[in-house]
């Protein structure tokens, strides 16, 4: 399963002073929020309006409680996952320039600081489920993609991509600033790995589904 990060709403349609003000409110929770929680999963809400400047009462109108925002924050973070793997999938060029970029993308969003955090802190829905399943296949046909295309090293399966996102993610140093440039330093470094076509076997099998989905079991 992939629950991860956050993504900026957008309309075409323009909105009201008072509608695009309450916009840019709950885009400062959801700000607020990602930082408190990657940061301390066992925060209080309340400790998310503080940092985010509002009233307890005004986060509680948006969200009526924790798992109601951090449900929110990991829909959030798989539709930009799954809107960059749909990009991926569009674009006919280069094929490791396309799986180069999605790479990058994805670690520059951020979007599985959240898993490390937060697995198993709470429940997903129904629509967490949903929206993971999709991100999953999606994230399959861009792998297969790569890999048909005689790019990847052999033995590297779609699994391993999730795991070294997240062994990416753990990278802090300094401001974010710094742990934008470490994370891009040791990206660098596992592309050039996975471009390793006539490496031998990789020792051990990568994980399993269950395996990586059993994280999100609650106790």
């Amino acid at each position: 399963m992939v629950y991860i990060g956050i993504m900026e709403t957008t309309s075409s349609t323009p909105m009201s002073g008072r509608k695009a003000q309450a916009a840019r409110n709950d885009q400062v929770i959801l700000q607020a929020a990602r930082e408190v929680f990657v940061a301390d999963p066992g925060a209080p809400i309340s400790a998310v309006a503080e940092r985010a400047g509002v009233g307890i009462s005004a986060l509680y109108r948006r969200y009526a409680g924790k798992e109601i925002l951090l449900r929110k924050l990991c829909s959030d973070g798989l539709k930009l996952y799954i809107a960059e793997a749909e990009a991926a999938l569009a674009d006919d060029g280069d094929p490791w320039t396309v799986f180069a970029r999605f790479m990058r993308r994805i670690v520059e969003a951020d979007t599985h600081s959240l898993t490390l955090s937060l697995a198993g802190t709470f429940t997903p829905d129904e629509d967490l489920h949903r929206e993971s399943a999709h991100a999953e296949r999606l994230a399959l046909e861009v792998f297969e993609r790569a890999r048909d295309a005689g790019i990847l090293r052999p033995g590297l399966e779609v699994a391993d991509l999730s795991m070294i996102f997240e062994q990416l993610a753990s990278v802090r140093l300094g401001d974010e600033e710094r742990t934008a440039q470490m994370r891009h330093r040791y990206l660098a470094l596992v592309l050039d790995s996975l471009r390793l076509t006539s490496a031998g076997p990789l020792p051990g099998p990568p994980p399993t589904a269950e395996e990586i989905g059993r994280r999100w079991s609650t106790a």
